[in-house]
Formats: structure tokens, C-alpha cells, sequence
């Protein structure tokens, strides 16, 4: 009996030291697969802190081996380089740039990632990008590398809460998304900028409120965070706005949205009675898309500009309630071909499975508009004959191949006629002294244009109205009167 477990006991210990030595022989190859990953403790290293002075601050990455091989990481590289804001440490070495790194089965690599901006240097971009790389086996993964550049107020997959109030003293980033939660309010002073990272964009949920009280001289401005020269006019360099379902008394007034996706994207009210976006004295243009997006959406809207779209100007689809007053549409877009109209109108969509669902139009007014563009055709009706369809353009100025003998739905409405824009492709849609629009409107209420000018009993169609050159003792003046800040006629 003690002769026999003796052989079993031989025969297990044997075994366990020949399965430890097969596991020591797998640790000690290299796997050369080209299936072999890292892992890493985080996909994105940030730096979220806004520093005082010129700041400087370290933070950790893990590199993982989770294989029961070792692996060669064949080389890790700061992708900027010598000229990077960053410096990356490995196990203690400072380097730019590092190759055949041996990292043993079940190990981890240590990385201290390092920062240096001069936030209070205008220069310096709002947010600071790099990223490290890794090639592994033939495979290249990336770590990407953020921090906050300049001194402002960043947000990241930010929520708000409650009543929060943004002022001009320093300028709002966000990087990812702002929310504005279900009953809070976000108001947004005169002055403020509004800068978005690429593919970041701000949402206001149900039964939120989202208030911009631009001004004249001071208004509001949404765009992307690259200041320098070349993104001055890059569109699609942020998505846009967006006010979800049921939101509450939306105002947009004296702001400047460009160079996005799309500007403002714009669901249905929770009463198509109740007006939920007032949308006055704004200039949305430079969109790889749509100026405005509106889905049965209800919206009013004096002396505003849309213009340069890679789609449509405007989208109103399934239907809605709008009133666009003293609205200029231009649209030259020359960065990629543009089959679209600029102005679409439907009082129908299509649900989930591919049917058509209905909704009213009911009304769409435009009064004193100009509604141009380098296509053809500009506008496009599409109805459903069964379902409301209220479309009136009450003196305009559009390009179109529509039938405009209708002159209940087409009111002393100037057809493909050149508004003379000081200059339409670069997005400088006042009217010269030639242009056909000079005193081809009547009176709506709307009493001063978007920048302030006295409209007279015999205004002009779109959002500007001309100013007249005359000669006063020998020196040339603009004959207008301004508009007092804030104070109606």
C-alpha cells in the first residue's frame, strides 16, 4: 500500500513539474501573433485642470499584458514629437520615441505622461491634443492625449442642472457634450462664446429651457475651438445644437452659429400652440449639412440669416407651425457638390419601418424673404394632398421652378431674380444698390434689420436693409438711422 501511493505521489509531482516547466517555456516565448493586443488603463488621458500659471502636471498610463506570452512592443511614440506640449516617461526614462519594449506575460508597463501650456497664452489652443502609439506584432492602437489649454470654463459629458447662467468673462469649451437636464434652464449672456471640440455638441432635453441674450453690439457665438487662421471658415468642425422633444420657450437672439454639422436641430413642441424656439437677429452659415433642422418643430423667426450648407438651408419636415420674417437665405456652397434644395417643406416623414406618417403644416409663413442659392431650384414643396399643407410666401424674392401662379400661396413674390449680395460666396449677404430687393417689402413689425438699421415704411426684403450713400459737404456719409440698444420702435 505505501509502495503504491509512493508511485502515485512520484506521478503527480512529476506532472506538476512538467506542466510548471511548459508554463515557464509559454512565459518566456515572445508571441509573434498578429492577433496580440495591450491593454491600457484608459483609452484617453486628460488633464481637466484649468491651470493659474504655466502649469505643469503628471499623470499615470497602464499597459497591460493580459496574454500568457511575452509580447515586444516593437515601438511606443509621442506622435508630436520633440514639438509636443507632452513628455512621456517608460520605467523611468524620458523618451519621445522607444522601440523594443519587453513586456513579460501578466506584466504591466508603467507610462507618466507630463503636460506643460501657458494658459493665460492667447495663442495656445483652448484644448491641447496629442497622442501615443503603440506597435505591437504589426498592430498599431493609440492613446489619445487632452488638456486644457487656454483659461475658460471647460465641460465634459457635462450635465446641467437647475438654473445655471453663463457669462462673457471667460470663454465656455465643450468637449464631447453639454446637456441641459429635464426643468433646468441655461441662459447664455451677451458677449459669451460658445467653443466646441470636434464632433461636441450641446443638447436641451425634454421640458429644459435654453435662453441666448445676444446683443447688437455684443452677440453670441457658437463655433469650433480652432482659432487659427485655416479653421476660419472649415465647416463640420462640431456638430450643433440640438432641442430635443418638448422643450419650453427656447430664445436664440443676436447670435452667431457657423462652421458645424448642422446649426440647430429642432424636435417637436409638447403643443404645437405654444411657440417653442424664438429665433430673432441670428446668423447661422458654413454647415456640412443643414442650417436648421426642424421635425413638426414650431418656430419664430425675424431678421435671421442662413446660409452656406453643404444640404439644406432649411429642413422642415413633418410638418409644424413656423414664421420666418425678414429671412435671408444664401446659399453658395462650393466644398463638395450640393444636389439638395436649400429650402425643403413636407408635412410628412416615415416611421421606423419605412411608412409614411402625417403631420399639419400648419402654417409656414415667409414674409419679406429672400430665398437664393447657386442651384437651380432652391425650394421644394412636398405634400401629402389628404393632410394640411399652409405654405405662404407673403413678398420674397426666391429662385424656383415651381408653378408661382398660385397668388393666394405666392404674394408679390420676384422670381429668379439675382439679389445682388455684396458677395453670396463668401458669405456677405447684404444687398447692393442694384439689387431688385431695395423696397419690394411691406411692413411686418419688424421695424430695424439685423444690424441695427432703421427699415422705413418701404423695407427691404431679407434680414439687411441697403444703405444709401449720399454726399453731405464734400464727404461721403451712410444716410440710417440705428436702433437704440434693445429699444423697439
Amino acid at each position: 500500500m505505501g509502495q503504491r501511493l509512493t508511485v502515485i505521489f512520484t506521478f503527480i509531482i512529476s506532472g506538476l513539474l512538467l506542466f510548471s516547466f511548459i508554463a515557464c517555456r509559454k512565459k518566456d516565448k515572445t508571441d509573434s501573433s498578429p492577433e496580440i493586443r495591450l491593454s491600457f488603463s484608459t483609452d484617453t488621458v486628460f488633464f481637466d485642470t484649468v491651470f493659474p500659471t504655466v502649469g505643469s502636471v503628471t499623470k499615470r498610463l497602464i499597459v497591460y499584458n493580459t496574454h500568457d506570452s511575452k509580447i515586444l512592443i516593437s515601438a511606443i511614440r509621442l506622435m508630436g514629437g520633440q514639438n509636443s506640449c507632452y513628455r512621456i516617461n517608460v520605467d523611468g526614462e524620458p523618451v519621445s520615441n522607444i522601440t523594443d519594449v519587453e513586456l513579460p506575460a501578466n506584466d504591466s508597463l508603467y507610462l507618466f505622461i507630463r503636460v506643460t501650456v501657458d494658459p493665460n497664452q492667447e495663442n495656445t489652443p483652448f484644448i491641447v491634443t496629442d497622442s501615443i502609439e503603440f506597435q505591437t506584432n504589426g498592430n498599431i492602437q493609440k492613446i489619445r492625449l487632452v488638456s486644457w489649454g487656454q483659461n475658460a470654463l471647460f465641460y465634459r459629458k457635462a450635465l446641467i442642472t437647475g438654473n445655471a447662467i453663463w457669462d462673457s468673462l471667460k470663454a465656455h469649451v465643450i468637449y464631447g457634450s453639454l446637456r441641459i437636464d429635464t426643468n433646468a434652464t441655461l441662459t447664455i449672456l451677451p458677449g459669451t462664446k460658445v467653443y466646441f471640440h470636434h464632433n461636441a455638441y450641446l443638447a436641451a432635453s425634454f421640458h429644459s429651457t435654453l435662453k441666448v441674450l445676444g446683443e447688437l453690439r455684443h452677440p453670441v457665438r457658437f463655433q469650433g475651438d480652432r482659432l487659427d487662421y485655416f479653421y476660419k471658415d472649415l465647416p463640420g468642425q462640431w456638430y450643433g445644437i440640438i432641442l430635443e422633444q418638448a422643450g419650453i420657450s427656447h430664445e436664440i437672439n443676436y447670435a452667431i452659429i457657423k462652421n458645424g454639422v448642422f446649426g440647430l436641430a429642432v424636435d417637436t413642441p409638447e403643443d404645437q400652440n405654444n411657440v417653442m424656439l424664438i429665433l430673432n437677429n441670428t446668423i447661422i452659415q458654413n454647415m456640412t449639412s443643414y442650417g436648421i433642422f426642424a421635425y413638426g418643430a414650431s418656430i419664430h423667426s425675424i431678421n435671421c440669416v442662413v446660409g452656406n450648407c453643404g444640404g439644406r438651408a432649411l429642413n422642415f419636415e413633418y410638418g409644424g407651425n413656423y414664421d420666418f420674417r425678414q429671412l435671408t437665405v444664401g446659399n453658395y456652397w462650393y466644398s463638395s457638390v450640393r444636389l439638395s434644395p436649400s429650402v425643403y417643406l413636407s408635412n410628412y416623414s416615415y416611421d421606423t419601418t419605412g411608412q409614411k406618417i402625417t403631420n399639419p403644416l400648419s402654417p409656414a409663413f415667409f414674409g419679406n424673404v429672400i430665398l437664393y442659392g447657386s442651384n437651380e431650384d432652391e425650394i421644394v414643396l412636398d405634400s401629402v394632398a389628404s393632410v394640411p399643407f399652409e405654405v405662404t410666401f407673403d413678398h420674397g424674392l426666391l429662385k424656383t421652378r415651381l408653378n408661382t401662379s398660385n397668388t393666394s400661396r405666392f404674394i408679390e413674390c420676384q422670381i429668379n431674380k439675382d439679389p445682388k449680395f455684396l458677395n453670396g460666396p463668401e458669405m456677405d449677404y447684404q444687398i447692393n444698390s442694384l439689387s431688385p430687393a431695395i423696397g419690394k417689402g411691406i411692413p411686418m413689425g419688424v421695424w430695424y434689420d439685423i444690424k441695427g438699421i432703421e427699415r422705413g415704411d418701404n423695407p427691404d426684403l431679407g434680414a439687411y436693409q441697403f444703405l444709401p450713400l449720399v454726399i453731405s459737404l464734400g464727404r461721403p456719409s451712410l444716410l440710417y438711422r440705428y436702433r437704440p440698444a434693445n429699444q423697439p420702435r
